[in-house]
């Protein structure tokens, strides 16, 4: 399989390292598209096998799959500036956040597009990708994004499409939410005069055994917080705090906020 990524930022490369760490692909065919002039040098530091190449001088894409990984807000430009032709057995794989497969059928004037979101994790191999697919695709067709998909973590098809603005408010965004509330963490500790470099081990351990314990206890959610939350103790002075800010409501309206501006996000 021959792969181009239009849009060689954080996201397109960290794809591109996972197919070539797994040796789904070949480096000779892979193709790094860039609209930056700037970016050819560093970017060919990275990838001394593959094919660099500045968008505008592209007249001709010989790939069996296309990764489009732009901006949403730059998808409309991009398209209207292809100085290639897709042909029709080359398939479209779009890792934009919000902008739709009929739109992307649309300003292509193509059929197979595979629309995915995935995660900034994807550059730990540690990622998980929501998917889904124009009608017509066929289903070894499918098996083979997954393979591509899953060397960057987990996936997860979705049948209905409508489905993956929530994905990319609660898995694609998600990331930067526990990063804030680590912060917030981390400061805390600060203020209370425990060293900054000292607080953050805590506070990452703390996540890091956090995340074990949901995953390998036979216990939900409530009954975890309950293991901690001693009556009359210190953690429930906390969650009384954070009950009485309304902060679970505060953080669902923010990831319901995000699925909105994803929408939007089409036009």
């Amino acid at each position: 399989m021959k792969i181009a990524i239009i849009g060689a930022g954080n996201m397109g490369l960290s794809f591109s390292k996972s197919f070539l760490k797994y040796e789904l692909i070949k480096p000779e065919d892979l193709q790094l598209i860039t609209r930056n002039e700037s970016k050819i040098s560093r970017i060919s530091k990275e990838f001394p096998k593959s094919k660099i190449s500045i968008f505008t001088d592209v007249q001709k894409l010989d790939a069996d799959l296309i990764i489009i990984a732009v901006k949403p807000q730059d998808f409309q430009h991009v398209a209207e500036n292809f100085s290639f032709k897709l042909k029709e057995n080359q398939m479209i794989l779009s890792i934009m956040a919000g902008i739709k497969i009929d739109k992307i059928q649309k300003l292509l004037n193509h059929q197979s597009v595979v629309r995915a979101m995935p995660n900034s994790p994807t550059l730990l191999g540690m990622g998980i990708t929501g998917y889904t697919s124009a009608q017509g695709i066929a289903f070894n067709e499918l098996m083979n994004i997954e393979r591509l998909l899953n060397s960057t973590g987990r996936s997860v098809y979705l049948e209905n499409e409508d489905l993956l603005d929530g994905v990319t408010a609660l898995s694609g965004s998600g990331p930067a939410y526990f990063y804030y509330i680590v912060d917030a963490m981390i400061k805390a500790g600060t203020q209370m005069g425990i060293d900054e470099n000292l607080s953050k081990l805590f506070v990452k351990q703390t996540m890091l055994g956090a995340y074990h314990l949901i995953n390998n206890s036979e216990k939900n959610l409530e009954e975890l917080i309950k293991d901690v939350a001693s009556k009359g103790g210190t953690t429930e002075a906390a969650l009384k705090t954070f009950e009485d800010s309304n902060l679970k409501e505060i953080l669902q309206n923010g990831i319901l906020n995000a699925e909105k501006r994803a929408k939007e996000l089409n036009g």
